[in-house]
């Protein structure tokens, strides 16, 4: 379908990667990981022919189409909505604009006519008389009602322009997908459409995701960015992640005897693939497993910050009483009347179609903000440490990140600092660099170093994930299942939620629910989902 040949792209002297040789076959689903800055959303642009790479070629199979989902969100802005989705298949949206620019014509000729006629085969050989009714049932897919589909693209809101941009780049079967983070701004219906569209999807899809359980869901092969160089292996993202690992313990296993060690990675396999059968793979892509060698199985070498949630004090039975709470901004009523006591090691998701609404509580829960009404009380026994959505005003001074750190500790020894900045790999030079000058990811890793600092047995968690790498993400995952004091968090990734949270409370402006389940418990329950509809109502 397409390959890539001793492809190689640099930056000045800084290569990302090198001699690449790959193919990408019918049928199958990639997954393209790496870490932040690892070159995904590079590669994918090279892919598309969006950028030139350094050396190498990539080579399309004559007579295919390919289809990118945009990340320009303003390019459309200007077309009806349900033109932007038809103008995803180039080939045919030209046809259309030819064939109606013809008819249109007052002194319309023998020529004009012959032309039509080979534009009419060529407009029903792609299907498109049907054009307009598949883009409308895409865009309705996806949750553009028929309200909107004649409006403007600009008269859209963002999460919803990025809506339409999906289906454009679905839209007309093309032949190869390229998908740049397509889960991002929808909500859990949506992904799920998506993801059963894609497990349906007959031809090839090359995917670039921060979302867990879609890549586990929808890919049967990872593409995995790593020390300048792109190695493909077969499997979805959590076959690669545990199999990387084995093997790491493997390699560190130096006195473990070679047939044991096969014998552990055959069993692995084995596991690996009857639970892959359990799940809604579709059944052609199940088989792949089966074909995998133990060559296949090799280490990572990946880093993963060691995130380690602490208790200095643990917590007595009291913990946490939110009474009749009710906040509003302006007109706009965010929730109201939620009330709920939090037990001793509860999880809870707490979630939401306004994320300001979410946002509010915490910052309510951690005294950054006043409710319109109502009060809650923490037991005498709790400690919190709160990580925000937004973190701007922590790092608006030129400190150095020991410093940095250091004003959130009393033990002000260097060492016990940069031991915090290291289990999240801030290393050697690196923990002087001014706090000012930050990515979004390593400041959310500072935020994390001062939480771990704080040795709380409570924890508030707005949006954990935003701006992490799968690696943080999986380290982080991972800490807060271990964690043995309560967590409140609100996540969009839907493997850390359904793998941490015992309890979801869901807030609207009509009220809350409170359940006592896993989070694919509540969004698959008929009954759960009728009780949230009147929260929105």
């Amino acid at each position: 379908m397409i390959s890539v040949n001793n492809l190689s792209l640099q930056f000045g002297k800084r290569v990302l990667f090198d001699q690449v040789n790959l193919k990408f076959a019918d049928g199958n689903c990639y997954g393209v990981i790496g870490a932040n800055g690892a070159g995904k959303s590079t590669f994918l642009k090279i892919l598309a022919g969006d950028i030139d790479p350094t050396s190498g070629q990539v080579s399309l199979e004559p007579g295919k189409r390919m289809a990118v989902l945009r990340q320009n969100h303003f390019e459309f802005d200007e077309v009806p909505v349900l033109d932007t989705v038809m103008m995803g298949h180039t080939k045919l949206w030209k046809i259309m604009q030819e064939k109606d620019a013809i008819y249109a014509k007052p002194d319309f000729s023998e020529k004009d006519g012959i032309r039509a006629s080979e534009l009419e085969h060529d407009f029903s050989e792609m299907n498109g008389w049907n054009a307009t009714s598949d883009a409308a049932a895409l865009l309705s897919n996806l949750g553009i009602t028929e309200d909107l589909h004649y409006l403007q693209t600009r008269e859209l809101s963002g999460n919803q322009k990025v809506r339409v941009l999906l289906a454009q780049a679905i839209f007309g079967n093309p032949d190869l997908l390229i998908l740049d983070e397509p889960t991002n701004d929808l909500d859990i219906h949506t992904i799920t459409w998506l993801e059963d569209y894609l497990l349906e999807f007959k031809n090839t899809v090359i995917v670039v995701s921060h979302d867990r359980h879609f890549l586990d869901t929808v890919c049967t092969h990872v593409v995995d960015i790593d020390f300048k160089a792109i190695k493909l292996f077969t499997g979805n993202y959590s076959f690669w992640y545990e199999s990387s690992q084995l093997a790491l313990s493997q390699r560190a296993s130096a006195n473990k005897k070679a047939e044991e060690k096969k014998k552990e990675l055959t069993e692995f396999i084995l596991r690996f693939s009857a639970n892959v059968s359990k799940s809604r793979q579709a059944t052609s892509r199940r088989k792949l497993l089966d074909k995998i060698t133990l060559d296949d199985i090799q280490p990572s070498s990946r880093k993963y910050p060691a995130i380690i949630f602490n208790q200095k004090r643990t917590a007595g039975d009291q913990i946490l009483h939110v009474e009749n709470l009710s906040m509003s901004l302006g007109e706009n009523k965010l929730f109201k009347n939620v009330d709920f006591f939090v037990n001793k090691g509860d999880k809870i998701a707490v979630l939401g179609k306004d994320s300001l609404a979410i946002t509010s509580l915490f910052k309510i829960l951690a005294g950054e903000l006043q409710p319109d009404s109502g009060e809650f009380k923490f037991g005498q026994t709790i400690t919190t440490a709160y990580l925000p959505n937004e973190n701007e005003k922590y790092f608006k001074s030129d400190d150095n990140l020991v410093d940095w750190l250091r004003q959130f500790t009393e033990e002000k020894d260097e060492v016990h600092v940069r031991g915090f900045l290291g289990k999240m790999l801030f290393s050697g030079e690196e923990v002087f660099k001014k706090c000012s000058v930050l990515s979004g990811g390593e400041k959310v890793r500072c935020m994390v170093s001062r939480m771990m600092l704080a040795g709380a047995n409570f924890l508030m968690l707005d949006e954990p994930t935003n701006h992490l790498d799968l690696e943080s993400i999986q380290a982080f995952n991972n800490a807060l299942k271990d964690f043995p004091g309560t967590v409140m968090f609100t996540s969009h990734d839907h493997e850390f939620t359904e793998t941490v949270a015992n309890r979801i409370i869901e807030i609207g402006p009509n009220g809350f629910l409170d359940k006592l389940m896993t989070y694919d418990e509540y969004i698959t329950s008929d009954k759960v989902i009728e009780q949230t509809e009147l929260l929105y109502a």
